[in-house]
């Protein structure tokens, strides 16, 4: 279903997907390429793409920064359903299994959306490709606005996630492509984080909004920051060095590509499948916060809208000082020789094992404010899955095939999404309490969460996989 791709992440070494010949004289760190031999080509940013670069480290995380603002506008985009929530549901009359399914079905399409990462960066750059879903974002849910009803709200949001579908692969590879392979946790964790600055900086002044103006204000402002974005994109971003697009300007001269596998080999390995299984899982929760928080913190807990919403930043704040100090050392463990096994699948896992340890007591706690902490720690240290993770599945394929591997990844990771907010839903709709459906959704996550955890500590291993799929070529 995924077709091959066209510009992509690169696999895990530079000299897999550079031209050996200006290799030889490059240096290569972080976003930098640094000249040794080469001398005046070099330093002006003749990459071997034959465009013009000036790869500097402000340069790239320049760009990446461009990236992370688009996924920030995606994770609000997701968010402002659990912010605008209940009073939502107030004007239309919908039950709480209604709110999640609405929250379930925008993950059918987001699923369904993300295999199309592959055919889209074929056709299109990446430059052009993530325009064009940022500007559907921009205008997808304002029908609502005008026209408000449970049908509208639903194919509002189903668009929204198809739209959404193929972007977080594009992201990735956008952010990347201006990082060579032994760098890139620390970008992930901010692509990761995004999520967290989305709520952070966005949920407080979407609630206010929200209390004090309606929830079609909020809608229409994640339009206006959407646009604001696009004029930023098509002004400064260009794709960077590290892609298998970036050819010599000597075509002829160039030496051919890592050769293709079949799809089956990489998405049949251990380290994918459990991996997949532990993906997830995270997502489940991360989609039941997306959804829900907001309101169990109102509903389940009994604080007012404007903490509740102000609140729902708590794990967000938890999980971006993990993912980021995660990012970071794990960066500088790789680059000391420790494997990927022991930096990308064991201390993930084991965040995760923590997150599930932590998420299981939460039926237990009858104090609001210890429910909060708990939850905030649980999301936490599951979310350093994320950056991890994806660093580690992007080491498995060939570099042409990076983007539709992680298009594929990404689609499973969302079927989380699917089941999770609908089923927290109904079962809200059915215990005793607001209180205890929320904590007794957020205890099976934690179960399955550690019981995941244990699958990857038991059979992934990028280095073993890697090897095992090249051999396959």
């Amino acid at each position: 279903m995924v077709a091959g791709a066209g510009t992509v992440v690169p696999a895990p070494s530079p000299e897999e997907n550079l031209d050996p010949r200006v290799l030889k004289g490059l240096s290569v760190t972080t976003g930098e390429i640094v000249d040794s031999e080469q001398g005046p080509s070099v330093r002006a940013g003749n990459t071997p793409s034959g465009n013009t670069f000036g790869v500097t480290p402000a340069r790239a995380w320049g760009m990446t920064g461009l990236v992370i603002f688009l996924y920030v506008v995606n994770y609000a985009d997701k968010a402002v359903l659990g912010i605008i929530a209940q009073p939502l549901a107030r004007e239309l009359g919908m039950s709480s299994s209604q709110i999640g399914l609405v929250g379930s079905l925008f993950f059918v399409t987001f699923t369904i959306g993300g295999f199309l990462a592959g055919p889209l960066e074929k056709k299109l750059t990446l430059r052009w490709a993530l325009l064009a879903l940022g500007f559907t974002w921009s205008i997808v849910m304002l029908p609502l606005v005008v026209t408000a009803s449970f049908a509208v709200l639903i194919v509002s949001r189903m668009l929204l996630g198809f739209a959404e579908g193929p972007s977080s692969a594009l992201m990735h590879t956008a952010a990347y492509s201006w990082h060579p392979p032994a760098k890139r946790g620390l970008p992930g964790a901010f692509l990761a984080g995004s999520a967290s600055v989305a709520k952070i900086a966005l949920a407080p002044v979407l609630t206010f909004i929200t209390v004090q103006w309606g929830w079609r204000m909020a809608l229409v402002a994640l339009s206006l920051l959407g646009i604001v974005w696009m004029v930023g994109w098509v002004a400064k971003f260009k794709e960077g060095p590290y892609t298998t697009k970036a050819k010599p300007a000597d075509a002829a001269a160039a030496p051919s590509t890592e050769p293709s596998v079949p799809w089956r080999k990489i998405f049949l390995t251990r380290t994918f499948m459990s991996c997949a299984v532990l993906i997830i899982v995270v997502y489940a929760l991360t989609t039941v916060v997306l959804t829900w928080l907001p309101s169990y913190f109102e509903v389940g807990l009994g604080y007012s809208a404007l903490q509740a919403g102000s609140m729902f930043a708590l794990p967000s704040v938890v999980g971006l000082v993990l993912m980021i100090s995660s990012g970071t050392i794990t960066d500088r463990l790789i680059g000391r020789g420790h494997t990927s096994r022991v930096v990308r699948i064991i201390v993930p896992a084991v965040g995760v094992l923590v997150c599930g340890v932590v998420l299981t007591l939460l039926p237990s706690i009858g104090t609001p404010a210890l429910a909060v902490a708990l939850v905030s720690i649980g999301y936490g240290f599951g979310a350093i899955a994320f950056p991890l993770i994806n660093a580690a599945i992007s080491e498995l394929c060939p570099p042409q095939q990076t983007a539709g591997t992680m298009g594929v990844f990404l689609a499973l990771m969302a079927t989380g999404g699917l089941v999770a907010p609908y089923a927290t839903g109904v079962i809200v709709d059915n215990a005793v309490t607001p209180a205890d459906g929320y904590a007794t959704s957020f205890q099976i996550i934690g179960i399955l969460g550690a019981i995941a955890a244990v699958l990857v500590l038991v059979f992934a291993n990028p280095e073993r996989d890697r090897k095992i799929i090249r051999a396959a070529s």
